[in-house]
């Protein structure tokens, strides 16, 4: 028996009336999910613990079976990971995302956060601008390291962990309220604009009607990570498919394998058929038992609060992986059990993570079991199926 994942990042969400009162999920074109679920067990799972704030550094770390109440020191020190920075006990990392701030003539407190994301700003491009403002800013206290697009890593020596605003929090808003308290992060981040808002990249990309790249945004701070092993706490050998250094971070720490598949970049356009085809070949050519297939897509265009991107992102996800990899499988004549799932919802009213519940279904090519539902939110809460704490879902995906 084999096992995958397909996790659609923030794939959740509420009705919308521009829908006709659906979810995209319920809304969108999902004809291998739904083929799947008429021989599968639905339900709703409860990803994020209670008191712990919703994100898919919690979120993940629930499905794949580690509690975040015990597992989870930050967000950032798991991307550290994946990147490879060689972070000591003493150690805080923090996300330093480049975002895009409005450029108006106002005083740095004054300016708004347009975009979280840079428009999805390419890695390339966002390293040398990463660059830039290291060569100003870095210190023995204060180190930078390059991530993916728009999301990378600051060590601070002997830091602290501290409260610092997410950037797709506070979306929309002025940004002198979610500013850090801490004098010297604050003076980075003031600085860090000066620095890019004039740089050659940042022009071009504003000729081109696309977002600047402009100010560089700390948040997730955390201290280095401690996990088991993934294969020691559930007997199988288990491979991370992933764009985000955070999913790859988990993996390292876990001690899984990270698949690395050219062309996935985390945005809409990501390399759907390289991430099924990455997954195929580690359960029938790597020896590999367990596939974890993360799709970034959903949840980035839930933040830019793109109805139609949505439903697109999760179109993608049923015919460009779910279908190709179910395919692939069974002309091998490979027993998998398959799960499908978001980590959390993102609400395209809100343009941001909540707890809420969110649905699941768990297929097995074994079953010859009937059923009526499709896979959706509403389905998902009919069925009477419910697991309340996340992390014991990957138990009911290995029960056999």
């Amino acid at each position: 028996m084999k096992y995958v994942v397909v996790l659609g990042d923030g794939m959740a969400d509420e009705l919308i009336q521009a829908l006709g009162g659906k979810t995209p999920l319920e809304y969108a074109k999902t004809e291998a999910m739904d083929a799947l679920s008429r021989k599968a067990e639905i339900g709703m799972v409860h990803t994020i613990p209670e008191g712990m704030k919703p994100g898919s550094d919690t979120a993940n770390l629930s499905v794949l079976g580690y509690d975040p109440k015990k597992y989870y020191s930050g967000r950032s020190p798991l991307e550290a990971l994946s990147i490879g920075v060689p972070m000591k006990d003493t150690d805080i990392a923090l996300r330093c995302n480049i975002v895009t701030l409005s450029e108006e003539d106002v005083p740095f407190e004054e300016r708004t956060i347009i975009d979280h994301s840079s428009g999805e700003i390419s890695t390339e491009d966002c390293t040398v601008l990463l660059n830039a403002v290291r060569k100003e800013l870095e210190t023995d206290t204060y180190q930078f390291y390059a991530g993916t697009s728009y999301r990378h890593c600051l060590i601070w020596n002997r830091g602290e962990v501290i409260e610092l605003a997410q950037p797709h929090d506070v979306l929309g808003q002025t940004i002198g309220q979610y500013l850090p308290a801490d004098r010297a992060l604050y003076e980075m981040m003031k600085k860090s604009y000066d620095i890019l808002v004039h740089h050659p990249i940042n022009l071009e990309r504003k000729k081109k009607g696309l977002n600047p790249a402009n100010c560089c945004w700390f948040w997730g701070a955390g201290t280095k990570p401690t996990l088991s092993s993934f294969e020691e706490k559930t007997g199988k050998k288990g491979m991370m498919i992933s764009a985000v250094d955070l999913l790859k971070g988990i993996a390292v720490g876990a001690g899984m394998g990270v698949a690395k598949v050219e062309g996935a970049n985390g945005g809409l356009h990501t390399n759907y058929e390289g991430k099924a085809r990455a997954a195929v070949e580690a359960l029938t050519e790597q020896g590999y038992d367990f596939a974890y297939i993360h799709v970034e897509a959903p949840d980035e265009m839930g933040h830019q609060g793109s109805v139609e991107r949505k439903v697109q992102a999760i179109e993608n996800i049923d015919s460009r992986i779910i279908a190709p990899l179910v395919k692939s499988l069974r002309e091998q004549a490979i027993d998998f059990r398959l799960l499908v799932l978001p980590d959390h919802p993102t609400p395209i009213r809100v343009r941001t993570h909540t707890a809420d519940p969110v649905p699941y279904m768990l297929y097995d090519s074994t079953n010859e079991e009937q059923h009526t539902w499709n896979y959706n939110e509403k389905e998902g809460r009919a069925s009477g199926h419910y697991i309340a704490k996340g992390h014991e879902l990957i138990e009911h995906l290995l029960s056999r």
